[in-house]
């Protein structure tokens, strides 16, 4: 995530905390009671703790029962962030740290059926947070819904395979993926005691978060958990890392543990794992490229198939589905201007890629080849595949830039439309690390009100309908209809660049039928620095 949404978040921070509050009345859960804090007409609950604490022997392991209290808890602070590699602002930081926080609207009581939404949040699945203040849940309540975010192990922590750990009978690697099960299964079984309706559950996410929320989606261990989806900058043609074999996730952790003086595969290997100290197991990775940077792995229990090939199958749940992305998605690997000339050629005759992309100076055409490989023509995919079972699927492009930076922009940077659908836009100018970042504009607020509405809509009904302008659309292939949230507004595309499109798809196609696939998506040019080598996921 950029420092201008860091900056957005912070600015969004200090108006919360000047505002008064006070204590909200005690929730009954079946953990025990606890009591939040009422701003204004919104209630907050923080720090709830979903599962047990994965520590000791319960570190790589399946997340366990959540605990109880007899005493009345104060759920009026965030919890410890997962373990990772520090990022912005300081925090505190701990294994401990499986916790979810609720806003809701003040008042709203057991019985209301109020709809959820739980946002899983973005960072590569090696770092982020739920307690992050751009993910302030404040304005989602106040149109009548229930918001939750929550913490998942990320890192090594969260993504993890050794021949040792992988030998029970029990779900193995994707550790970060079962935290995020367990915490809609809580959202589940507590929703209703918020005032939410257990049955009315979206679950969205940005990046990583939206790489999960398309794992959820084909995987049968999150089946019911959720009754509508939404994908910010998806990555939809992801596979996951292979268990086994060569550069698979289970020798990327031989190769850690003996790298820390772990060997063997039996249970005194798994012990010794487990009792290696967080920090050695927390030691940094050399950049985004690292390819032992943990991703979600093809274990075959949770993860069966990559994403576009569960939803080629049929194997997605059926349920209303949001997905879309950012025009300058490439701002991910901004050394692509010094290299474009592989980028280009991955797709076809660099003669055609180039002619419909416009002729244009080579590192833009990079910028916009490699923003289509990652994330525009997949999402393109999954709405067709969808379209074709039946499925209702709705599709955005974000490419809204504020008018301060227009000119010297490339479009919408990846994860620059996260303040505009947590309408937590900063509303005076800030400093952060060093750059001033001034105050939202009527217009960039505009904007924000048309996503974060049309997100509520979809969130309450399964249709974003016209809940801010022009009614957006069902996917259909026929008609190839997104809604585009732009300089001129929310306008409805047809055919969106689809001759662009359809050579990254042909480029896709014959890269999943050559004799040696790759996993995820690897599109920066060999000739650039490590750090391009594997598309990261804030």
């Amino acid at each position: 995530m950029g420092r201008g949404i860091k900056a957005i978040a912070w600015a969004t921070l200090v108006a919360l905390l000047t505002t008064s509050a006070a204590v909200a009345a005690p929730v009954h859960i079946a953990q025990g009671d606890l009591t939040g804090v009422t701003v204004g007409a919104v209630e907050s609950f923080k720090g709830i703790p979903f599962a047990a604490p994965p520590t000791g022997d319960m570190r790589w392991r399946a997340p366990g029962p959540a605990p109880v209290w007899t005493d009345v808890r104060a759920a009026e602070a965030f919890g410890p962030i997962c373990m990772q590699g520090r990022r912005g602002p300081p925090a505190a930081m701990s294994e401990d740290c499986l916790s979810l926080n609720i806003w809701r609207p003040a008042g709203a009581k057991s019985g209301d059926k109020l709809p959820v939404m739980v946002w899983i949040y973005g960072g590569a699945f090696i770092f982020g947070a739920g307690s992050m203040p751009v993910y302030d849940g404040t304005h989602f309540a106040e149109k009548g819904l229930v918001l939750v975010t929550f913490n998942y192990r990320v890192g090594r922590f969260g993504f993890f395979a050794h021949p040792a750990l992988d030998a029970g009978k029990g779900p193995i690697a994707n550790y970060g993926l079962m935290d995020q099960i367990a915490a809609l299964k809580w959202v589940k079984d507590n929703a209703a005691a918020f005032g939410g309706d257990p049955r009315n559950v979206t679950v969205f996410g940005e990046s990583a978060g939206a790489i999960s929320v398309n794992y959820l989606m084909v995987s049968s261990t999150a089946k019911g958990l959720f009754a509508k989806a939404i994908a910010e900058s998806g990555f939809g043609r992801d596979t996951p890392r292979p268990l086994k074999g060569e550069r698979s996730a289970e020798a990327i952790g031989q190769a850690f543990a003996e790298a820390n003086g772990v060997k063997g595969d039996d249970a005194a290997a798994a012990a010794a794992l487990r009792a290696l100290p967080a920090d050695t197991i927390n030691a940094p990775f050399t950049g985004l490229g690292d390819p032992a940077i943990p991703n979600p792995i093809m274990d075959g229990q949770m993860l069966t198939s990559g994403i576009d090939q569960g939803f080629a199958k049929g194997a997605e749940a059926h349920v209303p589905y949001l997905e879309g992305g950012n025009s300058y998605e490439a701002s991910l690997f901004p050394q692509v201007a010094q290299f474009p000339d592989p980028v280009i050629a991955r797709v076809g005759d660099p003669a055609a890629v180039k002619a419909a992309y416009g002729n244009r100076p080579a590192p833009e055409v990079a910028r916009e080849v490699l923003t289509d490989t990652l994330i525009t023509e997949p999402d393109r995919d999954l709405a067709r595949q969808m379209a074709r079972q039946g499925v209702p699927a709705f599709v955005y492009h974000f490419s809204y830039v504020p008018a301060s930076v227009r000119a010297t922009s490339f479009g919408a940077a990846h994860g620059s439309e996260i303040a505009y659908v947590f309408s937590t836009l900063p509303t005076q100018p800030t400093t952060y690390g060093g750059r001033d970042i001034p105050a939202a504009t009527p217009d960039d607020q505009k904007i924000s009100d048309a996503m974060h509405a049309y997100w509520v809509s979809f969130a309450k009904t399964g249709d974003p309908a016209s809940a801010a302008g022009p009614a957006w659309p069902r996917y259909t292939e026929a008609g190839d209809e997104l809604v585009e949230f732009g300089a001129d507004g929310v306008n409805v595309r047809k055919g969106f660049a689809k001759a662009r499109l359809d050579l990254i798809e042909a480029a896709a196609k014959a890269r999943a039928q050559s004799p040696t696939p790759t996993a995820t998506t690897p599109v920066a040019p060999k000739a650039a620095p490590p750090s391009a080598a594997k598309p990261p996921q804030p």
